[in-house]
Parts: C-alpha cells; sequence; structure tokens
C-alpha cells in the first residue's frame, strides 16, 4: 500500500480514492460487531447503515437513521473502507 506522501500525486481525488493513515488506524480501532451491523435499502440513500436490535421468529428489528426496512444486508468492518482489493471483503453485495 502506498503511504500518503504517495498518495498526493492524485492531488484533489486522494481523500475518495484511500483513506489517510490516521483515518486507517482509527477505523482498524473502532468498535465494530459484524452480528448487528448491517446496511439496509433505503429509498434516497440508496443504503443506509443499520444496527439490529431483535431477532425472533424469522422477524428482524433494524434501528437506522430514517427509513422503512424491507432488506438488510451484512457490513463489512470499517477497515475495509476504501480498500484497493476487494476480494479481501468478507461481504459483496
Amino acid at each position: 500500500a502506498s503511504g500518503d506522501a504517495e498518495m498526493a500525486v492524485f492531488g484533489e481525488a486522494a481523500p475518495y480514492l484511500r483513506k489517510s493513515e490516521k483515518e486507517r488506524i482509527a477505523a482498524q480501532n473502532k468498535p465494530f460487531d459484524a452480528k448487528t451491523s448491517v446496511f439496509v435499502v433505503h429509498a434516497k440513500e440508496s443504503f443506509v447503515k443499520g444496527t439490529i436490535q431483535s431477532r425472533e421468529s424469522g422477524k428482524v428489528t433494524v434501528k437506522t437513521e430514517g427509513g422503512e426496512v424491507n432488506q438488510i444486508f451484512s457490513m463489512n468492518p470499517p477497515k475495509y473502507d476504501k480498500i484497493e482489493d476487494m476480494a479481501m471483503m468478507t461481504h459483496l453485495h
């Protein structure tokens, strides 16, 4: 992986291509529960982050920032944000 200095060649686009070293370290240390963190289909935003509150009789209750929940998808840990090799990701949607 290239360091922060090597990303300078990409100019204004650099923050959208890769997180800074500081952001990558923060993401690796951020608490994450793979069993409760999900993405939820949202009418206006495409997908929003959600947290599973309960699972009962085949029904799942999810807390989101807003919107009705019809489908949920497993979420990758924050350390995979802007990862260059998607083959390393646990979940692909």
